[in-house]
């Protein structure tokens, strides 16, 4: 089914919780990017992806995706859910979570061509956490952000970044 394209703006400054995970990639930006917006191959390229499925989709490679992910603690995987508009630019791609826990959060994907072979990439999180008064602001600073977002994130954009350097070139 196809939507209208979702304009999700500018990254919110005003959130309590960021987290950054970055890393410069030896592969072209071209090659980065495709990565990065082609979701639902994550799960065959990252072991920690359960499922990524489009509900709805746009015309620009964005829509509503449902997500699912490990996040591994040892032997035990806890699994995740999460459920975001999404929005795919020349520059980004951009999700706002609208189901799952982490409802209300903005994620940001940059890329930044260093040369033609290298690109920095940037995955910014930013959420005020779940709208529990006190607690809410304390798992996402104590617990979400820096033990699930970012052990996630930092996974997803190693994973990717081996991906598009091994197979630059070919």
């Amino acid at each position: 089914m196809d939507t209208m394209t979702v304009d999700l703006g500018p990254m919110p400054t005003d959130r309590r919780m960021r987290t950054v995970d970055e890393r410069a990639v030896r592969a072209p930006w071209s090659r980065v990017h495709a990565l990065a917006s082609d979701v639902e191959r994550w799960p065959a390229l990252l072991p920690h992806y359960r499922f990524v499925r489009f509900r709805s989709r746009d015309h620009a490679k964005g829509g509503v995706v449902e997500m699912s992910a490990y996040r591994p603690f040892g032997i035990l995987n806890w699994p995740t859910w999460w459920l975001s508009e999404m929005v795919v630019t020349e520059n980004t791609v951009r999700f706002r979570h609208i189901g799952g826990i982490t409802t209300g959060m903005d994620v940001e994907w940059t890329f930044d061509p260093r040369s033609d072979a290298a690109t920095f990439v940037r995955i910014v999180h930013v959420w005020n956490g779940p709208p529990v008064p006190v607690i809410g602001p304390m798992a996402a600073y104590g617990v979400i952000g820096p033990v699930f977002v970012h052990g996630i994130a930092s996974r997803t954009l190693a994973g990717l970044a081996r991906v598009a350097e091994r197979t630059h070139g070919e």
